[in-house]
């Protein structure tokens, strides 16, 4: 597991890794972002649901490894763009569940057993413990991990310009030589880009947890009366099957959302950390 994880962490902050992104950057975010508009115009059917919620997953888990694994934050410089991918992709497989629930009151095995965990046969505390979830991922992980990302920003920025005159005041005194002050140069340009970066792509975590909670008031809401007036379900009955799908597509949902949030709050403070060697 070391390896793999050693392995995954260099290759992603390799040069040529790097390099290959930059250069093709522009085609996979519209790589990416075409997908998910295809997502929201054609339904996408409950099996292959099912596999992208998996991809999401094991998306989720790999990042989480991977921040919890470096040791310098600079090494995976390319963090806030899996931010920003992995956060349109979640927005782009959440809708296109949603589209299931409301139209086929079935949007795939995963998201049924998610949902028939929590609920347990109680769909009260199934309800309550989904709301308390909900809580957690909101307020305590991704508004703290935005706050912390933000003043990590600020402090990173005010101390550039300090943080260069040191180096320039060791290179004067022969403690460092060229080579050395260029690399410590070229990191420092690096950490500030990063801790940027981050900045604006835990804009994006925020918003897609405030997305999450309004599509799962609109599958409840809107299962509700598709379920009552167009089906002719019973009320109980109809709660008991849209409750029951918006909890587990909620929770499919919080749940990457919550483990790429801990990843960001674990690599900005990880980058807080660092001391110049």
């Amino acid at each position: 597991m070391s390896n793999f994880l050693d392995n995954l962490v260099g290759f992603l902050g390799s040069a040529k890794m790097l390099s290959s992104i930059k250069k093709s950057s522009d085609l996979i975010l519209a790589f990416f972002v075409i997908s998910i508009i295809m997502m929201l115009i054609f339904p996408v059917s409950p099996h292959v649901i099912d596999v992208l919620i998996a991809v999401n997953l094991t998306a989720s888990i790999t990042i989480l490894f991977v921040s919890l694994y470096i040791q310098k934050a600079v090494h995976l410089s390319i963090f806030p763009s899996l931010l920003l991918l992995t956060t349109l992709y979640r927005l782009g497989v959440n809708i296109s569940s949603t589209r299931q629930i409301l139209l086929h009151a079935n949007a795939g095995e995963i998201i049924f057993a998610f949902g028939n965990f929590v609920v347990g046969g109680n769909y009260v505390v199934g309800g309550v413990i989904f709301l308390i979830i909900t809580v957690v991922q909101f307020i305590v992980v991704v508004k703290g991990a935005e706050r912390v990302s933000e003043v990590a920003a600020r402090f990173t920025l005010d101390a550039m310009p300090g943080k260069q005159m040191s180096i320039d005041a060791d290179l004067r005194s022969g403690i460092i030589d060229t080579n050395l002050a260029r690399e410590l140069r070229l990191s420092l340009n690096k950490e500030s880009h990063l801790y940027g970066a981050m900045d604006g792509a835990m804009k994006f975590i925020k918003g897609d947890a405030i997305a999450g909670i309004v599509i799962t008031i609109i599958n409840i809401v809107g299962g509700l009366i598709i379920g009552t007036v167009q089906r002719g379900i019973p009320l109980a009955e109809a709660a008991k099957i849209y409750a029951l799908l918006s909890i587990g597509d909620g929770l499919v949902s919080q749940i990457p959302s919550i483990m790429i949030a801990i990843a960001s709050g674990i690599v900005t403070t990880r980058v807080s950390s660092e001391k110049k060697d």
